[in-house]
């Protein structure tokens, strides 16, 4: 796996993250670390732009993230589990799963 790949998925996980901070942050360190997160997730998402496809790089961003922010309210914020929520994001994954398969690593050599 490539250094761009691992940042779309890490921009993903901290996707989570600042999903969770936009429901939940009350104070000014808790809307701190969720600005933090944005700017750095979109920072990392835009990094693996440059390299891979865009469209890929944003479906496998919001894929990871959805799927992450879904698992994250049943575990810890009491959200109830749902076979069908569950069978949908399972669908998701799948679909998520397969653009990073059917993607090639191709970088693009620009000349400045």
């Amino acid at each position: 796996m490539t250094k761009q790949w691992l940042y779309v998925l890490l921009a993903g996980i901290i996707e989570v993250l600042w999903v969770i901070g936009l429901k939940h942050a009350s104070n000014f360190w808790e809307w701190t670390g969720t600005v933090v997160c944005i700017l750095l997730s979109f920072y990392l998402m835009m990094q693996a732009s440059k390299h891979l496809p865009v469209g890929t790089v944003y479906a496998l961003f919001v894929g990871i993230g959805s799927t992450g922010t879904v698992i994250a309210d049943m575990l810890f914020f009491g959200e109830p589990f749902r076979l069908a929520k569950v069978v949908l994001i399972t669908l998701l994954l799948a679909g998520v799963i397969g653009l990073k398969l059917v993607t090639g690593d191709n970088r693009k050599e620009e000349s400045m």
